[in-house]
């Protein structure tokens, strides 16, 4: 996401290499430049204007700091405005006094609201948090039966009366089947159109006054730009809205969604969808988005995004095995399949400071031979993964792997090759001998050695979890009520 306004903002700093300091001649070509990046980024017009005004006397009124670039003086303003623009932090979403917290989605049709409200159900049972969704649209086919598949997917029940009962009824009932239930928060989905009118609206409104919600949130497709925020501003004058989820995210490369909502609308961005995946739903932080946007990474996400996954018990033991050379196959084969279920490889590589200018080439090939390296660890025998040396003493067995995955044994070879390699280099990382140059991981994608090693998130490195992943007690669901 933001590819393309990112690399615009690198020619803005570009321009200022070299500069002894910030002054009224030399910053004019760089502001013109971060003003068209915004532009293309389909940000808003008067959003832009605003900003560049700002950051111009900002920048010009900085002090001259020692020893600091102008390029990253002006980089660091840019942040600050990014991060002011977008709502300086994050807006939790609404828990009431007393319970039940009552949620109304709103939105148009085909921006994803239905699956919107599915995941924020399952991010708040994350939380700890019991859930009821009530499907109240009687007018798309099968939204309800949709709701009722995503709520057994995801362990949450769903109130349902059907397509021929009142909408307005329906919430009522699912509010007062909630407090029946004992549950501490309601998300009421509701109908949307493929265009804003009267009948849309009216019913909103008659939804919102029979149930009081204490959030109410409109789900806008972040590919729409601009549109987004000026949709958020026309609901928010009809019937008020306390907040935003932008879908649609992770196909964004623009970013003027998330850069004009609050501006146009004066309502914050509560979260983002950021995959189809129904785990795909993050908060929104505006510093931490400010952070990708100008190609710094985020490493706050994807830690938390590790914490769901990784225990730290487990973390302990595989340092101590990377500590005594003892990581195997099956450990790697581990680690591979916790990466995929914290999202996209190129998603995951995104959040990693200088990570995210690998090319789509780069990370099609990477997903790649992460199958490919699976594929040829599961043709291994239960021996073979725990004990690699066998394989490395034995081309008859490297023969043997390479005709049962489909592969050549050139690449079982270089497989074990490139394992053997980064073992030795983990095994030097654990033991304090800093981290030497990365050679390529076991199967030849570039620069990702680091990512198996000390780098990843239970690995023994830096970004392992602080805390052990509480087990959840498993809810016992409903039905479809």
């Amino acid at each position: 996401m933001f590819e393309a306004l990112a690399d615009k903002l690198d020619g803005a700093w570009k321009k200022l290499r070299g500069q002894g300091k910030i002054s009224q001649s030399n910053i004019q070509e760089s502001l013109q430049e971060v003003r068209r990046a915004l532009l293309s980024a389909d940000v808003n017009l008067q959003v832009v204007k605003n900003f560049i005004a700002e950051v111009e006397k900002k920048a010009l009124g900085s002090e001259v700091l020692l020893g600091v670039d102008p390029g990253q003086q002006f980089i660091k303003i840019v942040y600050d405005e990014l991060v002011s623009t977008m709502g300086e932090s994050n807006v939790p979403i609404a828990n009431a006094d007393k319970p039940p917290t009552v949620i109304l989605m709103a939105g148009l049709q085909g921006t994803g609201k239905t699956t919107a409200t599915a995941k924020l159900a399952l991010y708040l049972r994350k939380q700890e948090r019991t859930c009821l969704m009530v499907g109240t649209d009687v007018y798309r086919p099968a939204a309800i039966d949709q709701l009722v598949t995503l709520g057994n997917q995801i362990e949450v029940p769903v109130f349902e009366m059907g397509t021929d009962a009142d909408p307005v009824e329906i919430a009522s009932q699912g509010i007062a089947k909630a407090q029946e239930l004992g549950v501490d928060t309601v998300i009421v989905d509701t109908a949307g159109r493929l265009q804003i009118d009267a009948d849309m609206m009216g019913e909103l409104a008659r939804i919102k006054k029979a149930i009081k919600p204490d959030d109410t949130l409109l789900v806008v497709d972040a590919m729409t730009g601009q549109e987004a925020a000026n949709l958020t501003y026309a609901f928010h004058e009809e019937i008020g809205v306390t907040g935003a989820i932008l879908t649609k995210l992770d196909g964004d490369s623009r970013g003027g969604a998330a850069l004009s909502v609050r501006q146009i609308s004066g309502q914050p961005i509560k979260f983002v969808g950021t995959g189809e995946k129904v785990e795909a739903l993050e908060p929104f932080y505006p510093e931490r988005l400010a952070s990708r946007i100008l190609n710094m990474g985020d490493i706050v996400t994807l830690v938390e995004k590790a914490q769901e996954e990784f225990d730290l018990a487990d973390a302990a033991k595989m340092q101590e095995k990377i500590m005594e050379a003892r990581f195997d196959f099956n450990d790697f084969l581990k680690q591979m399949r916790l990466l995929k279920n914290m999202g996209s490889l190129g998603g995951v590589l995104k959040l990693i400071p200088g990570m995210n200018k690998l090319s789509g080439a780069d990370l099609e090939k990477g997903e790649s031979q992460l199958k490919t390296t699976e594929c040829m660890i599961n043709s291994m025998t239960k021996q073979e993964r725990s004990e690699p040396e066998l394989l490395a003493q034995s081309p008859s067995r490297r023969h043997r792997v390479a005709q049962g995955s489909g592969f050549q044994e050139k690449d079982v070879s270089k497989l074990v090759k490139d394992f053997t390699r980064m073992r030795s280099m983990m095994q030097q990382m654990g033991q304090g001998g800093g981290m030497p140059g990365m050679p390529s991981m076991p199967g030849g994608m570039p620069g990702m050695g680091g990512m198996f090693g000390g780098g990843m998130p239970g690995m023994g490195g830096d970004m392992s979890p602080r805390r052990k992943k509480k087990k959840k007690k498993k809810k016992k669901g409903f039905g479809n009520l």
